[in-house]
Parts: C-alpha cells; structure tokens; sequence
C-alpha cells in the first residue's frame, strides 16, 4: 500500500528538493510504484495525501464527464490521477494531474498521456497551491491544453482557464460550469457538497 506524507511533511520536503540538483524523468520512472512525486523543470514535489474533499471533488468530477462522454457516446476519455503526463517530450517533467480529458487516442500510452490533454483538472492542497497556480499552469498552457481547471476547495473557487479563446473565468462551487472541450457538457456544483 503507498505511503502518503502530509502536507506538512510534503512542504519541507518540496522546500529542500528544490534548492537540490535537477532529477529526470528516467530517474522518476525508476522509483518504486509506491513513490508519488511529480517532476517540474527537474525538480522533485512529493505528493501529500489526498483529503476527503480532494477525492470527493474528482469522484464527483469523473462521474458527470464520463456519464455525458458515454451518454453522447463521445470518444473522449476521462482519466483520474495517479496517471503520468509527459509533456513535449521533456525529460525534466513528468506530472500527475488530478484529472484528465483526452479525445486524441494518439495522445494515450500504457505508461500514461504522452502529450498535452484536452482539459487538465488540479484539486489545490496547502501543499500544491504554488504548483497549481504558477509552475502547472505555465506548463500546461505551453503543452497545447486547451482548459485548464484550478479547484480550489479552501477559497471555495473554481478557476477556468481557456487557454485557445485567452479566457479566464472563476467560478464558485454553486455554479454550472460549462466544459468547453466537451460541446454542451455542464458541471452543476450545486449538487455537490464541501466536505
């Protein structure tokens, strides 16, 4: 079974990883299964162990894309982390996006998605709110994502980057939201509650 740290413990270590040399993507592939860390321009983030909100959020998030995938028999897939991006073939990145919506079947590998998704999903901890907000933001914007999601349940946000229309919009968790990638898909929040 893998062993999450908490957030406390993923903060001072991120803090002292990053001030440390510059890792790659082999050497990340090469760690134990149980070991979940993303890698961004060569630095090492451990991953803090998810919360009920957390998973809450992406359940629920995974449940209403895959139904109206499925119910308009869509070809897109929607994938929950732990899963590995590998973006534009850099050898000094490898992220773990919290959800993933794919519609190019090019883009999917065994060892994960090989390329810019078409909507990228980050649930924010204390832990990866700098990543989320800056360091994941830029890469996924350079990567070719078309739409970004930063759910952000402490500040009880949700911000929607469209990044082909140079749009951002935020969003609270009462609101419906439309999924742009997904023509006519609308997420209604009001159903879902904070824990």
């Amino acid at each position: 079974m893998p062993r999450y740290l908490s957030d406390e413990e993923v903060m001072k270590m991120n803090e002292a990883l990053a001030k440390g040399r510059k890792y790659t993507v082999e050497e990340i592939e090469a760690m134990p299964e149980d070991v979940f860390v993303e890698l961004i321009d060569g630095v090492l983030y451990y991953q803090a162990t998810p919360t009920l909100t957390h998973q809450a959020l992406l359940s629920f998030l995974h449940i209403e894309i895959g139904s109206y995938i499925r119910e308009n028999k869509g070809t897109c897939k929607v994938y929950e982390g732990p899963l590995a991006l590998y973006l534009n073939q850099d050898s000094e990145t490898y992220l773990i996006p919290d959800l993933m919506i794919v519609c190019d079947k090019s883009k999917s590998e065994e060892r994960g998605i090989v390329s810019g998704p078409d909507v990228v999903m980050e649930v924010v901890s204390p832990s990866s709110r700098t990543r989320d907000y800056i360091l994941k933001l830029n890469k996924y914007q350079e990567a070719g994502v078309r739409e970004y999601w930063i759910l952000d349940p402490k500040e009880e946000k949700i911000i929607v980057y469209q990044f082909e229309n140079e749009m951002i919009k935020i969003y609270g968790f009462q609101d419906r939201i439309p999924v742009a990638a997904l023509d006519g898909l609308e997420i209604d929040f009001s159903g879902f509650e904070l824990a």
